[in-house]
């Protein structure tokens, strides 16, 4: 179990900025620092702007790397909703993509910034993340969040939008037909909600339906298991097991489409034979574009109301944190006040 504790206060030496609040990852312990120092005024030409943090999601990648995935030091938090304080977007609420791009690769100058060889990644791979009082962003990668949208349904942003991900990577000619949702958790709900809004017929399958009485108005269907004699054409793997990703193989149809959709730390063994044998394509999918998950939002199309299961000062982040990696429990979310 990763070590939480609060830093001894320390002096922000040799700058003249102000110290804020920070949950930072140093190694495998998580720490809040009171003494962080804010974001330097940025350099315009570098297209980098100030956010203040609202309103953030802690994650199950959050909680991944905090169990060593991708090596992570820094400031954490990828999911947001903050006010912007620079550019043309100052004072108006955004939300924004977490990936960014060189600006002048090939992948970026095809619109995948989240493909950039050299990218860094908010919060988890080289750029300080969002669980601070303030942090700093490309401006390109905003988006301003509409009036009647409110913080705790636009902090989802990020994770619908990476639901929203498989639609775009299915061929445009995949059958609207039957579809299965591994692992019930922090994603899984998100995904089947965004699969149903699109004309899937979703049974979501997980270990806590007990609490999703409600996805049942969204098209979704609930199981504790799958089917014995079910076969999908689309499955999405969301429980980041073995096991889960075991029982996705063997649900999926000849030929049908596998999608990967967790990451953690640690290493799988898995019998890939079936794959071969079945030809089934499998997808690996991440981060997705934010306009079309906002825009289901906005629609109430996906709800994510009930997939709150508390909300922490950022002040108190360490308590939320622990909350987070109880089993069962979905969505914490952090305010800064």
């Amino acid at each position: 179990m990763p070590r939480f504790r609060t830093r001894r206060r320390q002096l922000v030496v040799g700058t003249d900025l102000q110290a804020m609040l920070a949950f930072i990852l140093d190694g495998k312990t998580a720490a809040l620092s009171r003494e962080h120092p804010e974001p330097a005024q940025p350099d315009p030409a570098r297209g980098f702007v100030r956010v203040r943090t609202r309103s953030a999601g802690i994650c199950n990648t959050d909680l991944e790397l905090v169990r060593g995935y991708m090596g992570f030091n820094g400031v954490l938090g990828h999911e947001f909703v903050g006010e912007a304080l620079d550019g043309r977007f100052s004072g108006k609420r955004v939300v924004g993509g977490i990936n960014f791009g060189c600006g002048s690769c090939v992948s970026c100058n095809s619109g995948m910034a989240r493909h950039c060889p050299t990218r860094t990644v908010l919060g988890i791979l080289g750029a300080d993340g969002v669980l601070a009082e303030q942090f700093l962003i490309p401006e390109r990668n905003l988006l301003v969040v509409p009036d009647d949208v409110s913080d705790a349904t636009a902090v989802f942003t990020e994770p619908v939008a990476a639901a929203c991900e498989i639609l775009d990577q299915l061929p445009v000619d995949f059958p609207r037909g039957p579809a299965l949702v591994l692992g019930d958790g922090k994603l899984g709900p998100l995904i089947a909600q965004v699969l149903a809004a699109n004309d899937f017929s979703v049974l979501l399958v997980g270990r806590h339906t007990d609490t999703l009485s409600w996805i049942r108005d969204s098209g979704v269907a609930i199981a504790d298991t799958i089917p014995a004699t079910a076969s999908y054409d689309l499955v999405v793997e969301a429980t980041g097991s073995p096991e889960g990703l075991t029982a996705a193989i063997a649900a999926t149809r000849p030929r049908g489409a596998l999608v990967l959709k967790t990451t953690v730390a640690g290493a799988h063994e898995v019998d890939l034979a079936p794959i071969v044998i079945n030809e089934i394509t499998v997808i690996g999918s991440r981060c997705g574009r934010f306009a079309p998950a906002l825009d289901l939002l906005a629609s109430g199309r996906v709800n994510v109301t009930p997939l709150v299961a508390a909300e922490y000062s950022l002040d108190a982040i360490e308590d939320g944190f622990a909350h987070a990696m109880t089993r069962g429990v979905r969505k914490v979310l952090v305010r800064n006040d």
